[in-house]
């Protein structure tokens, strides 16, 4: 058995190759591989060798690629700089001084919830704590009210300027309010996204579905919550500023409202108290959101 297996593996084998056309091997070392008028004398050379030798000399071909160009210096003799130097030389090309990573998008944040959780609250320490965010000032063609400050609490315009803003498209977003109308201009927010700040917007619940539907999945979007429902109630009933009837209303809008939490990216609980550690979790939403891989990208 052992001659008859000792005499097949020494037989030349018979299989041929259907690449090459010329019908008979001139390379008496590679009986099947055929050359054409193509292939160089180093390739015939190179096939001649026997096949230990090949993979031997290509081995050392590749390991002389990987070698240094120049020798490196001891590390405890050499300067930084001589260092750098010899690193550069030896891996051919220099070190890059630009960031390795780009600076991040600017971000547009929504916010929102139910009435009575401290939105308002919120934004202004927020606005407190972080120097480079633009907290969006919203259009509107309602009268000025006395204490109020046209482009710090609204931009307030005619209803006849409101609806020309509309037909020349420079509303984000706009809705009919109490019979009056409120929107957010479009060019507040490519400004300052333009000198990278990061926008802010406050909106109602049915604003936040308004605006999730044109941005999508561009903006971040957070649900501001009070613990519980019951503490929600108790600080609606604390603020003294509706009647009966009208509080059961907004308690029973709120109710629903908290349902749409499932639509946001985020949500945030602001419990009594409390309002600096929601604020803290609110900054830690968009520094995450910044040093994320797959960057936000908000057209405006």
């Amino acid at each position: 058995m052992f001659r008859q297996l000792y005499t097949s593996l020494s037989r030349p084998s018979n299989l041929s190759c259907p690449i090459f056309s010329i019908p008979k091997s001139r390379n008496p070392t590679c009986p099947n591989f055929h050359f054409s008028k193509h292939h160089k004398k180093s390739d015939l050379k190179f096939l001649s060798q026997p096949t230990h030798q090949r993979f031997f000399a290509s081995y050392s071909k590749m390991a002389d690629t990987q070698k240094p160009k120049s020798p490196i210096p001891l590390l405890d003799k050499a300067s930084k700089a001589e260092l750098l130097r010899a690193f550069e030389s030896s891996l051919g090309s220099a070190f890059a001084t630009t960031p390795i990573c780009p600076q991040p998008n600017p971000l547009i944040v929504v916010i929102s919830g139910p009435s009575g959780v401290g939105k308002d609250a919120l934004i202004g320490k927020l606005r407190e704590a972080r120097k480079n965010l633009h907290f969006v000032v919203t259009a509107t063609s309602r009268p000025m009210r006395p204490g109020e400050i046209d482009g710090k609490d609204y931009y307030f315009v005619s209803k006849d300027e409101f609806l020309s803003m509309v037909e020349r498209n420079e509303l984000l977003e706009y809705a009919l309010v109490y019979g009056d109308y409120k929107g957010i201009p479009k060019k507040q927010i490519r400004e300052y996204m333009a000198n990278g700040y990061d926008i802010v917007m406050r909106v109602d619940i049915q604003g936040a579905q308004t605006l999730r539907k044109i941005l999508g999945k561009s903006a971040v979007f957070i649900f501001l919550v009070a613990e519980s429902e019951l503490k929600l109630v108790e600080r609606l009933i604390d603020r003294k500023t509706e009647s009966a009837d009208a509080l059961l209303v907004r308690i029973a809008t709120a109710r629903e409202e908290v349902k749409h939490v499932k639509n946001f990216d985020y949500v945030v609980v602001n419990a009594e108290g409390m309002l600096d550690d929601a604020v803290k979790l609110v900054e830690s939403i968009i520094e995450a959101e910044k040093a994320k891989v797959q960057q936000r990208n908000p057209v405006i």
